[in-house]
């Protein structure tokens, strides 16, 4: 595909909204999953695409959040009447390479931050993990969705754990405060080999968002390399997915300088794209011209690897879920169009309705999250209508030649 019309966008738009509510029920995918040009496909070579939620697990507590307000199973089932085939889950370095966090369990956890109703949630909603080292308390999470047959992909998102992300919180690229690099694939080898086996664990994802004063594109590969290769040898089954650098938004070095692997079959690049990636643009300026003029740059950045031939992964999207941010509801037009146009691979930011504790505040509303604060109800059933239809492949709606 060379270029991608606004007016192709608004047909493909329309299409979506007229197909919304009609999901049909989606079947477990035979796995481990796999890449065939720039499609991800089953172990029987059948498209697979990837309708994913985020679910947080990174912050400070390093406990998925919402098990104080429901018990896993129900936030699963849940994930799946939303129409959502997979959850990419975050987690932080220092899980598995910090002997503190190692040696914590989830009511320790909690404890160290005075979080005592929290606790009490946790007690009566999910009591089986409540004296559980955090690491199990994942797993656990891990396999609660694998009997309702949702996907995972582990998403290592930052290593000190925390709200993610500014240029200056140490964890923004090789060689900051907190991340170092062999203690980073120290870490990835670790995840790697502890789901090795599990079969709703379909990939990795090597680090979210990179970033800040240090970055360049040398250490990029580097890194992501050495990184990609201990993944695959630690477990040869899943995909490998690579991010990007300003925050997941620029891919463009990949265009003339291929990653150099050993293993092929297996990688997948990922790119976030929001409203506020492009300032109050939307809410300031002609819909239509800023989707274009976005979109022409999102294809020169990122897009461009469909054409190469590998899967682009959009593993953060999302919107104000109160409908009330102009900004964010005038993107949701030209996003949707383009990622049904291209049949786009996706993970919604966010599943949180609420937080145990962000930046200091207990019990945080999470407005871009898709349950409310309670976790027990959907914050806006319209929005799950609209993105209803991408929740499933488009069958003759493919790269235009």
């Amino acid at each position: 595909m060379g270029k991608l019309s606004f007016f192709s966008v608004l047909s493909i738009l329309s299409l979506s909204i007229t197909l919304s509510t009609v999901t049909p029920p989606k079947q477990a995918a035979a796995l481990p999953l796999s890449t065939s040009s720039r499609w991800i496909v089953d172990e029987n070579g059948k498209r697979v695409k990837l309708a994913c939620v985020n679910w947080v697990s990174h912050l400070e507590v390093v406990v998925a959040e919402g098990l104080s307000k429901q018990p896993m199973d129900e936030i699963a089932k849940k994930i799946v009447s939303m129409g959502f085939n997979c959850v990419r889950l975050t987690w932080p370095i220092f899980l598995v390479t910090n002997d503190t966090y190692a040696s914590l369990t989830v009511r320790q956890s909690f404890q160290g931050f005075g979080l005592l109703e929290s606790i009490s949630g946790i007690q009566a909603n999910n009591p089986s993990i409540i004296d559980l080292p955090l690491i199990k308390a994942y797993q656990a999470v891990v396999s609660s969705l694998g009997v309702h047959n949702v996907m995972v992909i582990l998403d290592n998102h930052i290593s000190k754990p925390g709200w993610c992300c500014s240029n200056f919180d140490g964890n923004g690229f090789f060689g900051d405060t907190y991340f170092n690099p062999d203690q980073w694939i120290k870490g990835l080898t670790q995840m790697a080999t502890i789901f090795n086996g599990v079969p709703n664990v379909v990939g990795m994802s090597l680090r979210n968002e990179l970033r800040g004063q240090k970055q360049n594109v040398n250490d990029w590969y580097r890194y992501m390399e050495k990184g990609a290769e201990a993944v695959h040898s630690a477990n040869p089954d899943i995909l490998v997915i690579l991010s990007g650098l300003n925050y997941d938004k620029d891919l463009s070095f990949l265009l003339n300088r291929p990653v150099n692997l050993t293993f092929s079959g297996k990688i997948v690049v990922e790119v976030h794209w929001y409203a506020f990636s492009d300032g109050q643009a939307w809410k300031n300026g002609n819909s239509n011209q800023v989707c274009g003029r976005v979109v022409s740059n999102m294809m020169r950045v990122s897009g461009f690897l469909l054409v190469q031939g590998w899967p682009l992964f959009v593993s953060e999207f999302g919107v104000d879920q109160r409908g009330t941010n102009v900004n964010d509801n005038r993107y949701l037009g030209c996003f949707l169009g383009v990622a049904a146009e291209l049949d786009l691979d996706w993970a919604l930011w966010t599943l949180a309705g609420s937080y145990y504790l962000r930046e200091g505040v207990i019990g945080s509303n999470e407005f871009y999250g898709v349950l409310n604060w309670n976790w027990c109800d959907i914050r806006n059933s319209s929005f799950l209508q609209q993105i209803s239809a991408l929740q499933s492949p488009f069958q003759g709606i493919l790269l235009q030649k």
